[in-house]
Formats: structure tokens, C-alpha cells, sequence
């Protein structure tokens, strides 16, 4: 084992306990890397894909920039809050680690199961499919339905892609959120400065910002779904409190907050604003890849021939669909970093099945929750589509950051004595909670739709199958063999908490 450590240069999530039994994760994360880690999961696909459901919700730019920030707010006070979380309950796992340390173990279970059974593995088919989406549209120009083949199978290539990084190295994963990241803030920097030259030559849609407000919407639940949609831009706000276990110095995790999120916030408002002002919110609407949009307007010409003409970059205009398509990459595969932790984790703790908590012998990788990961995220690419699988995971989200933020205060009730190294004011968390509350059920008043229902049994089904599998620890021969079997083909073995 040790040679094999030495010949993959200490690579991985883990390594050999000092007394020698086990494996235990590794702190390989440093500051920056935290950082870009947070950073690179945000800016994903959201940022190209939601403005036009923000704007459509909302029904006015100015409302819709309203919103933006509005996310970035919260983004901030949820992942402050969660930074304290981190300092009592210093465990990799995020939301599960938390509840499970508080609440218990069957919320915590309703958690892991539905975070990895579809949160996790639908978040990584949502951005998959604007990875393909990106990735087709400078083959097929001016065709607005592009072949739904063709963007499931580039999809489908993408999450395969990232399971091989993620199960051959983590430093290789790492290091590839680090590439990807710089390349997402390059193409944030690119549409900003786009805007910020066709407004200086005059040629921007100025008399957007005129009537700003005009048509804003008053319905409650259609600011919620608003809300849902900027919220995706911001998804990847906790990610770090998934891999606290592999953070070199933990305190850093306040820092990554207070330099990511700030960071990205006033990108995303610089974007929004330029795209407002290279494109009119009637072209936003019907764009399919705004960033592409932004780039390319595409001109009718006689006889229903299509020519593009260059909107801003001229003969540049290639390097938004490729920065786009590189930013989606690398928040897919920052989801597939942290996310594949989770479901690790949960199987440590006896929520899932043991060889999920197992890492290969060589690679030091989670090697059996990375594919099983990869496999249930392929089979929701199959049927899905962005904005769908957005608006339901964000209900979903919302529930289970609701819950956690009561860990919180139930904490400040309940355990006031408890040695705090960081410590945020009380109103933060209370206005989180509100907000969760309105979040979930703002929408389900206000607009009722049959999936919410689903979702809701889909959540309740994890009782039967917690009582069954965890609280009964029903075992069937025929999986243990399975997992022996596994275990011996996967070349993993079992690994030991971080205790240092």
C-alpha cells in the first residue's frame, strides 16, 4: 500500500492512519483551493442559462437584477451560517453531518437519500446538459431545436469524463477545479468587458434601464420561482462544507466564504447588466445559450439564408461558447468532487451501503460513490431538461437548508455554552429560516404544480426504507456477497475518520 501511496505521489482523498489500520482522508486543500472550489462550483451553467428564467419570472430587468443580488445575500448569510455549523460539527458531509449530529439519524437519512438518489446526481445532469448545450450550438447555427440525441450523448460523455478524472486522482480533480475556475472568471470578465466597451461606443440597449421596473410581477409565488432560478447560480455555495475533512487548516473555510461569494455576486450582476445591454429582453427570452447570443446576433438575409454577424468579439467570438463550455465542465466537476463525499460519508456512517465508504487501494479515491454517482445521473440526463430539473432541486434544496439553519438555532437555544471559534449574529440564521420557509411554500401556494407532490412522497419514502435497511438493519445475504465481490473488483477497502 505504501509503495503504491509513493508512486502515486501521496495523491487522493486518503491515506494510512498512524497506527496503521485503515485508511483516512487527507487534508489536501489549501486556501485557494477552497476557494476555487466554491467559486468554480457556482459559476456553472447558471449564469448562462438562468438569466432568462429570472427575467421571465420576474417579468422586468430591473426586478430580475433585484433578484440577482438578492441571491447573492443569501448565499452569504447561508454559507456564514454554515461556517459555524463547520467549527461545532467538524465533519466532511455538509448538510448530513450536521443534521445528523443534531436532529438525529432519520432526518439525517431523509437527507442522504434524497441528496444522493437525485439532488447531487440531477444537479450534475442539469449542468451536464448546458455543458452540451454549449458544446452543439456553434455546429447547428440558427436552429432553434437543436437534435436531442446529439445533447443527451455529449451530455451523457461529459459525467463519464469526470467519473475517469475522479476515480484515476483527486489531486487531478483538484487541480482541474483550479484550471476550470480561472477559465470561468475569464469568461465573466470577457461578456463585462463586452458590455462595458458597447456601452461606451453607444450601441447598447440603454432604454432597457429606462423602464427598468415596467411589467414587474407581484405574484408571490413567481418571485419564488425567480428566486429558484438565480439560486441555481449560486448553487455550489456550501460545496466546501462537504470536504471540510480535507481542508488543511479549517478556519480557511471562513475565508473561502468571504472571498468567493462576494467575488461572484458582483460578476453576476456585471454579466447580467451587460447582457442587458447587448441584448434586448426579447432576444434574453428567446435565447436557448445567451452567452452565444451575446456573441453572435444572427441576421436574415434573402432568401431565408442565415449569416451570422459578430454582436462584439468579431473573429473572437469563438472563445464564449469554449469559456462557457469549460465553466460548465468544471462545475460538474466540482459537484462530482464534493458530492461523491457526501455519499461517502453517509455509507461511513452506516446510512448507505458499506462500499460506498470505500476508497480504491491505489488511487486513494472514493472510487464505488463516484460511479454510483455517474450511474443515477445518467439516467436522469435521458429525460430531463435544464430549467425543469432546476426548479424542482432548488424545492428540494430549500427544504433541506431550511433544516439545517435550525441546527443552528437550536444550538443558540438549546446549547448556548458551547465553545463557538466563529460565531455569526443571531438575525442571520433567523432571516434564512424565513427565507427557506418562503422559498418552499411560496411557490407550492401560489402555483401548484403535480411534481411538487412527488417530490414530497418521493422524500417520504425514505422512511419505510430507513426503518427496513438502517434502524432494523435488514441484510440480505445476497448483498453482502455483492459487496464482497465488488470490493474485490473495485480493489477498495474500507477507510477511518479524520481525527486530526
Amino acid at each position: 500500500m505504501e509503495r503504491s501511496q509513493e508512486r502515486n505521489g501521496g495523491e487522493g482523498v486518503a491515506g494510512r492512519e498512524p497506527g496503521g489500520e485503515g485508511l483516512r482522508l487527507r487534508r489536501e486543500i489549501g486556501l485557494w483551493s477552497a476557494v476555487s472550489l466554491m467559486a468554480g462550483c457556482m459559476i456553472g451553467s447558471g449564469v448562462f442559462m438562468s438569466p432568462q428564467g429570472v427575467l421571465v419570472y420576474m417579468g422586468s430587468p430591473g426586478a430580475s437584477l433585484v433578484v440577482w443580488a438578492g441571491c447573492g445575500l443569501l448565499a452569504m448569510m447561508g454559507a456564514l451560517c454554515y461556517a459555524e455549523l463547520s467549527a461545532l460539527v467538524p465533519k466532511s458531509g455538509g448538510e448530513y453531518a450536521y443534521i445528523l449530529q443534531i436532529f438525529g439519524s432519520l432526518p439525517a437519512f431523509l437527507v442522504i437519500y434524497t441528496f444522493v438518489l437525485l439532488v447531487r446526481p440531477a444537479a450534475i445532469a442539469a449542468v451536464s446538459l448546458s455543458f452540451a448545450e454549449y458544446a452543439v450550438t456553434p455546429f447547428y447555427p440558427g436552429c432553434s431545436l437543436m437534435p436531442q440525441a446529439v445533447l443527451k450523448g455529449v451530455a451523457a460523455s461529459c459525467i463519464l469524463l469526470l467519473m475517469l478524472v475522479n476515480c484515476w486522482s483527486s489531486r487531478l480533480a483538484t487541480m482541474l477545479v483550479n484550471v476550470c475556475a480561472v477559465a470561468k472568471v475569464f469568461s465573466l470578465l470577457v461578456i463585462v468587458v463586452g458590455g462595458a466597451v458597447v456601452l461606451g461606443q453607444g450601441r447598447g440597449h440603454t432604454e432597457t434601464f429606462l423602464l427598468a421596473f415596467h411589467n414587474t410581477t407581484q405574484q408571490a409565488g413567481r418571485i419564488g420561482m425567480a428566486f429558484y432560478q438565480g439560486m441555481w447560480s449560486f448553487d455550489g455555495w456550501n460545496n466546501v462544507n462537504y470536504v471540510v475533512e480535507e481542508l488543511k487548516n479549517p478556519k480557511n473555510l471562513v475565508w473561502a466564504v468571504m472571498i468567493a461569494i462576494p467575488l461572484v455576486t458582483s460578476l453576476y450582476l456585471l454579466v447580467n447588466i451587460s447582457y442587458l445591454l447587448v441584448l434586448s429582453p426579447n432576444e434574453i427570452l428567446s435565447s436557448d445559450a445567451m452567452a452565444v447570443s451575446w456573441g453572435l446576433l444572427l441576421e436574415f438575409l434573402p432568401l431565408t439564408l442565415c449569416c451570422p454577424r459578430n454582436q462584439v468579439l468579431g473573429a473572437w467570438a469563438w472563445l464564449v461558447p469554449l469559456a462557457v463550455v469549460l465553466s460548465t465542465f468544471g462545475s460538474a466537476n466540482g459537484m462530482f468532487f464534493g458530492g461523491s463525499r457526501v455519499c461517502y460519508v453517509a455509507a461511513r456512517e452506516g446510512h448507505m451501503p458499506q462500499l460506498l465508504s470505500m476508497v480504491h487501494v491505489h488511487r486513494l479515491t472514493p472510487t464505488p460513490a463516484l460511479m454510483f454517482t455517474t450511474a443515477v445521473a445518467l439516467v436522469l440526463v435521458i429525460p430531463g431538461s435544464f430549467s425543469t430539473i432546476v426548479n424542482f432541486l432548488s424545492f428540494l434544496g430549500w427544504i433541506t437548508y431550511g433544516t439545517t439553519i435550525g441546527c443552528l438555532l437550536y444550538l443558540r437555544i438549546k446549547k448556548k455554552n458551547l465553545p463557538r471559534p466563529y460565531k455569526v449574529p443571531t438575525i442571520i440564521p433567523v432571516i434564512m429560516l424565513l427565507a427557506s420557509l418562503y422559498l418552499v411554500l411560496a411557490p407550492i401556494i401560489d402555483h401548484p404544480q403535480i411534481e411538487f407532490l412527488y417530490i414530497f412522497l418521493f422524500l417520504l419514502s425514505g422512511i419505510p426504507v430507513y426503518f427496513l435497511f438502517v434502524y432494523f438493519q435488514c441484510q440480505p445475504r445476497c448483498l453482502q456477497m455483492a459487496t464482497l465481490y465488488l470490493q474485490l473488483l473495485l480493489e477498495v477497502a474500507p477507510t477511518t475518520k479524520n481525527v486530526d
